[in-house]
């Protein structure tokens, strides 16, 4: 989904200090049987290791493979037979506080902060405490002392704003807001939280002119619209409010909060304000600065600032959502899943919630469950593609084509035309009916996506783009209009190891042997451990006369887990190379030499 912040962020500093104390997986073969709390062996597998030293080696590495359930049992574990440890207690408390045992993991602030009262996140982990328990003036003792740096600072500020919002003090909670100085991002973030703060004490003009401000240089951020377009449809400017919506629609189509919001207005339907509380203003200012930790790859600083802002608003849906894409992230699947199964009944995120679920079940090896739950969605939400879609993938997944392009057919015949959503149908389909070696449907659905996905969308036109020229290449047919398809692909989407290897795999087949390998560097570089694309170097490795490293490459594809029909190739060609070399292919109509080398 969209986070609300997508400059530079802001929660890098901290994210570097954590990142010492903790790593989140587990290698359960350390962890020798002990006495388990209730509950604990029945959920995680396999119970606490049978000494302080099993369970502290047990743990660290559960940190290190970002697996947060595990490092935090064992940590709590530890600290029973030595809790006086102090790097032990410090260790225990980031992993309690990521796991979300917020109780466990303020008990262990409570105990740092005796010993180390300058221990940042401890005091904020405690502010957030005091703001969740209405005890502000303590929140503010306990900010104050929470940290130095840029992204502790911002967090202070804004979290003390919230404070004095809390205790009803209009003047000073916009003051707190105002210290923050920076570039134009944090300039947003500042009106952002103004705005929501003069709301929440009903100084509406107030309101909508920070607001507004934070609009006017972030129209493309989803949070800051929203509060937008809530707060001008409450002061009846529904039409603008609208407009608002729409604006953001027409650049990221059929996100499901915005598109709720649309439907409510248009059905006169009123919408309540973003934030109704101190603590879910605290919440929101945790949440945007978790949000930019994940976008930035900061995931230790992410889950522990989501943690922080679910203990202030447990249905927070877009910090469930973003907390559990940031653990599909680690790979950390079950987590993420049970995160999502938290999303609240009611919200506009629910329905995405269950079609993940269904997803993360199938990438769990469960693809019987996964198929069952989200054919129980289709019966109960007869008209959501996105049900049918995710279906499909499965299916996919699955290597059913043929099912997975029925599957897809029926969403196209249920999308109208000039929907948005249509040609992502046709690409689905037609990628389905290739793998299913049906050929001229393929092509004729990949050609209808081509002609439906708009210019505006570059990423995913260059994956049309991509697909069908590389299929084209691979049959040996239409090379010259392929070869133009995928030099265009790469222009829109230069970083994509994939499509660079297609227009490689081009060069390849059109006998520019120089001109594939130095295309098809650049294609392992950037995804290193692609079974196909170290195969394809290994083959023009060959043809140049360097076939000791093209050995190495097949080697590699072959480790990487290829398919079992490319697997028995790359085996033959290991024992024996590359049989002579082939006439290149015929070119149907001619590509001048010197136009096709520019294409790299």
């Amino acid at each position: 989904m969209v986070a609300w912040l997508r400059k530079r962020s802001l929660a890098g500093s901290v994210g570097a200090a954590l990142g010492l104390a903790l790593g989140l997986g587990i290698l359960p073969a350390l962890a020798k049987r002990g006495p388990a709390a209730p509950g604990v062996e029945s959920k995680l597998g396999y119970g606490p290791a049978a000494s302080l030293e099993g369970n502290y080696l047990a743990a660290y590495i559960a940190g290190n493979a970002r697996d947060t359930a595990a490092a935090a049992m064992f940590y709590r574990e530890a600290l029973k037979e030595d809790p006086r440890n102090p790097e032990l207690l410090e260790r225990a408390f980031i992993s309690l506080l990521a796991d979300g045992d917020v109780n466990g993991a303020a008990k262990a602030a409570e105990r740092i902060v005796q010993r180390d009262p300058q221990n940042g996140l401890a005091q904020l982990a405690l502010g957030v405490r005091a703001i969740s328990a209405k005890r502000y003036a303590t929140a503010r003792s306990l900010l104050v002392r929470s940290g130095r740096g840029r992204a502790a600072d911002v967090t202070a500020a804004l979290l003390t704003a919230w404070s004095f919002a809390g205790s009803r003090e209009s003047k000073r909670a916009i003051e707190a807001v105002d210290q923050l100085r920076g570039e134009r991002g944090v300039a947003a973030f500042r009106d952002y939280h103004a705005g929501l703060i003069a709301g929440l004490l009903g100084n509406e003009p107030e309101a909508e002119r920070r607001l507004k401000a934070a609009y006017d240089a972030e129209k493309t951020t989803l949070r800051i619209v929203d509060a937008y377009g809530r707060l001008l449809a409450r002061r009846g400017n529904t039409e603008a409010a609208l407009a608002a919506y729409r604006g953001f629609e027409a650049l990221s189509p059929r996100h499901p909060m915005v598109k709720w919001a649309i439907d409510q207005l248009t059905a006169g339907k009123r919408l309540g304000p973003l934030v109704a509380s101190a603590q879910e203003g605290a919440a929101e200012v945790l949440y945007g600065l978790g949000s930019a930790g994940s976008q930035q790859g900061d995931e230790l600083a992410s889950i522990v600032y989501l943690r922080l802002a679910l203990q202030l608003q447990p249905d927070h849906d877009l910090a469930l959502l973003t907390l559990a894409e940031v653990y599909e992230r680690l790979k950390r699947t079950e987590q993420a899943m049970e995160i999502l199964k938290a999303m609240p009944a009611a919200s506009p995120l629910r329905p995405s919630a269950d079609v993940q679920i269904g997803i993360s079940l199938e990438q769990l090896g469960r693809g019987e469950e996964a198929v069952q739950h989200l054919e129980r969605l289709g019966r109960q939400r007869p008209d959501d593609n996105d049900v049918l879609v995710a279906l499909g993938n499965v299916y996919r997944s699955r290597k059913q084509y043929a099912q997975a392009a029925e599957i897809y057919g029926k969403a196209i015949e249920r999308t109208p035309p000039g929907d948005p959503g249509l040609w992502p149908l046709y690409y689905y389909r037609g990628t389905a009916y290739e793998r299913a070696k049906d050929w001229p449907k393929a092509e004729a659905d990949l050609k209808k996506a081509l002609e439906l996905v708009p210019d505006t969308q570059p990423l995913g036109k260059s994956q049309v783009l991509n697909y069908l020229g590389y299929s084209w290449v691979d049959q040996n047919i239409n090379l010259d209009e392929a070869f133009k398809m995928l030099r265009r692909a790469v222009e829109l989407n230069p970083r994509d190891g994939m499509i660079i290897d297609s227009l490689g795999w081009a060069y390849y087949r059109f006998g520019q042997y120089e001109d594939a390998v130095r295309e098809l560097e650049k294609a392992a570089e950037l995804k290193s451990g692609d079974p196909v694309i170290n195969d394809h170097l290994g083959d023009a490795y060959w043809r140049v006369g360097r076939k000791l490293e093209a050995k190495f490459q097949w080697q590699h594809a072959k480790d990487a887990g290829p398919e079992p029909e490319d697997l028995k190739k790359i085996e033959e060609k290991l024992r024996n190379g590359l049989p002579d070399e082939p006439k290149p292919a015929e070119v149907q109509t001619s590509v001048p030499p010197g136009e096709a080398k520019s294409g790299g």
